[in-house]
């Protein structure tokens, strides 16, 4: 594939249905993953090659992803707190009942900040 086309994929009775306006193709599938090959297909007799990545759409799915970034960003703003207060790696997982990875994943942002300030 030569390149990659995000799209969004709504939720129509009991099917998934896309459409990229760009090159005037329509997909549609059961399930994300038909959705996402039919429109594979579109693109490809439009000329088009490309991986298609789906983006589901739906009030539900907008206030769960909305949810998700409030916790990581309340999450960032507890773990720089904590590596502030010079709170080991354990400790922090412990306290924010995220494994080690996940925190250790926010701290290499966090250790830039004071040696930008300095």
């Amino acid at each position: 594939m030569s390149e990659t086309i995000e799209c969004q994929a709504h939720r129509r009775d009991r099917r998934w249905t896309v459409h990229v306006a760009t090159y005037g193709v329509y997909g549609h599938g059961r399930t994300l993953k038909a959705a996402a090959e039919n429109t594979e297909q579109g693109l490809a007799l439009a000329g088009v090659t490309a991986e298609v990545v789906l983006i589901p759409t739906a009030p539900e799915l907008d206030k769960l992803r909305a949810a998700r970034e409030a916790y990581e960003a309340a999450l960032r703003e507890a773990v720089t707190s904590l590596a502030r207060r010079q709170t080991s790696l354990r400790d922090m997982s412990t306290a924010t009942r995220e494994p080690t990875t996940w925190v250790k994943r926010l701290l290499p942002a966090q250790a830039e900040e004071p040696a930008a300030t300095a």
